[in-house]
């Protein structure tokens, strides 16, 4: 606890070492285990799928889903699971070894901004609040894309912060560095790798009235800068598939924005409780980190304060007015209120407790309240996703934590509070996922179906899907036929002639019935649906909770 507390509290010691220190404590934490579960369908399966294609057919400009074009995606985080592919396998491992990289990656920067603004004690303490959120770790530790874009998305927002700093003696390095950050956020996610930082900075600009920094920010190297990064896979992508542009400018962005075509609607205020949840246990300080920015704009640092605010404000509106909502879409205003967040408690540790009492008082009662929920969740639930051992580990956990939260309220030790929540969130994300994985893989994963169909099902042989659960590809390490709804490939399964492997129910008992062997992976609902199509003799070769695999022979 001394060298914790000594670690927390030192304002001089060496910035490597505690890159050093943050790499090995949350490396392990989101390292841990990640080959051991099955991938999850549909973003875990699909995310892996693509790369996976991308090696097999040597071509990393055209991104493919099940032998199908799939353009709802730059390819960035595609080409680092490539590599990660062609390093350790083609694995679980290996998909989700980019997404926990850039998680660490994105503490690190966050550190690194911490250190340079307030000092080196918010620094380690913003980059522990960020790594000890609960929600950032599990996001890390699966294979989507959004962290990809967190990480590069914080780092240009964040070079960008320390280039307006008075008497910043790299100015041009930093400006440059957010450039190129900002074309790869671009090149992971799309338009908004552009809009979020050109948006944030011109409000910052505007509300502090510094538009002088305009004529330092050195946009006529800049901008042909972020061109040759970003441009290139467009261009290429342009030429070949004469198509792509209009899917992915005005389907991929105008529509989803403003419209319901992805069927991810969700109330304006949605983002609120996710926020809370996912940043437990520190997003009951939030409000106390953002009070007061405004007002304090003009002060020493406030001036990067009202950035921040700015930077978590903007996306988070941004994303609560979009018509297309996801959880993980919440991440990139993590880094900016860590920040907000171990600034504040830094300041707090030279002066009075009173500022993070009632936050702590609340964040006890809550996190006590999720942790006995969480004990008696597996002997409520009808098909519990935790065993009894795992609720109640789990359910301790969280009880600790609230009470270590009113113990240090009540102390006014604001040491004693962040070492506490820290140490018992990092109990938590090491013990969460061998109770929690294993049982969402039996309902959400295509593993074992891919692999039994793979073994059983001859080269050349048909395996079809009704619908697509997207790591069946990934597992079976072959094109799936599409029955019914193409839902996601629709757009692919129009492109060339690719009418043979999307059949509707009509096409597809002909080809049951006929004389080639068929391998068709099946839900009870579903066979009870075709009942009429899909009759006996028919033989099933195996069977998980959710799937079957069955042949016509």
């Amino acid at each position: 606890m001394r060298i914790i507390r000594q670690w927390l509290t030192d304002r001089e010691g060496s910035g490597g070492r505690d890159i050093l220190s943050l790499t090995l404590l949350f490396g392990i934490i989101f390292f841990q285990a990640l080959g051991r579960f099955p991938l999850l369908d549909p973003d875990e399966g699909r995310y892996a799928e693509i790369p996976r294609e991308m090696l097999e057919r040597w071509d990393f400009v055209t991104p493919c889903l099940n032998y199908v074009k799939y353009f709802e995606k730059p390819p960035l985080h595609y080409w680092l699971n490539a590599l990660a592919m062609s390093i350790f396998g083609r694995n679980e491992f290996s998909a989700r070894l980019p997404g926990a990289a850039m998680g660490l990656l994105t503490i690190v920067v966050t550190y690194h901004a911490g250190r340079k603004l307030y000092g080196r004690r918010a620094g380690v303490i913003s980059a522990v609040m960020l790594g000890t959120s609960l929600g950032f770790c599990a996001l890390a530790r699966l294979d989507i894309t959004d962290m990809t874009l967190t990480c590069t998305l914080s780092a240009s927002l964040i070079f960008f912060m320390l280039a307006t700093r008075e008497g910043e003696k790299r100015k041009g390095t930093c400006y440059h560095l957010g450039y190129a950050c900002a074309a790869l956020a671009v090149l992971a996610k799309g338009l908004i790798g552009l809009l979020f930082p050109g948006a944030i900075i011109f409000l910052y600009l505007l509300l502090t009235r510094r538009w002088r920094l305009l004529a330092e920010m050195r946009l006529a190297t800049g901008i042909p800068l972020f061109l040759a990064v970003a441009a290139p896979w467009f261009v290429l992508v342009s030429l070949r598939n004469p198509e792509f542009a209009r899917f992915f400018f005005i389907h991929e962005h105008f529509e989803r924005f403003t419209s319901t075509v992805h069927g991810r609607f969700q109330p304006f205020w949605y983002f609120i409780p996710v926020l809370a949840g996912t940043m437990l246990p520190w997003s009951l300080y939030i409000p106390t980190a953002l009070r007061g920015r405004w007002r304090d704009r003009k002060t020493g640092t406030g001036d990067s304060l009202l950035y921040l605010a700015i930077w978590a404000v903007f996306i988070f509106f941004f994303f609560s007015k979009s018509n297309s909502k996801l959880i993980p879409y919440i991440l990139p205003t993590f880094p900016p209120l860590a920040l907000l967040a171990g600034e504040k408690v830094a300041a707090v540790m030279d002066g009075e407790f009173t500022p993070l009492a009632l936050p702590s008082y609340l964040a006890g009662g809550i996190l006590c309240l999720i942790g006995g929920c969480l004990a008696l969740y597996p002997h409520l639930a009808g098909d519990p996703l935790l065993t009894g051992t795992g609720g109640t580990v789990i359910g301790l956990l969280f009880i600790v934590q609230g009470g270590w939260a009113v113990a240090a309220a009540r102390k006014k030790d604001v040491l004693v509070l962040v070492i506490g929540l820290a140490l018992c969130s990092c109990l938590i994300e090491t013990a969460a996922p061998p109770f929690v994985l294993p049982a969402l893989g039996g309902w959400r994963s295509s593993r074992d179906m891919g692999l039994l169909a793979a073994r059983l099902a001859p080269p050349g042989a048909t395996i079809a899907s009704i619908g697509l659960d997207q790591g069946l590809s990934f597992y079976a390490r072959r094109r799936i036929m599409v029955i019914g709804d193409p839902n996601e490939l629709e757009f692919g399964s129009r492109q060339g002639d690719n009418s043979a492997w999307f059949l509707d129910v009509p096409r597809f008992s002909r080809l049951w019935h006929g004389t080639a062997p068929v391998y068709l992976v099946i839900s009870d609902m579903e066979l009870a649906y075709l009942k009429n199509i899909i009759t006996p003799p028919f033989t099933v070769l195996g069977r998980t909770r959710r799937k079957m695999l069955i042949t016509n022979r």
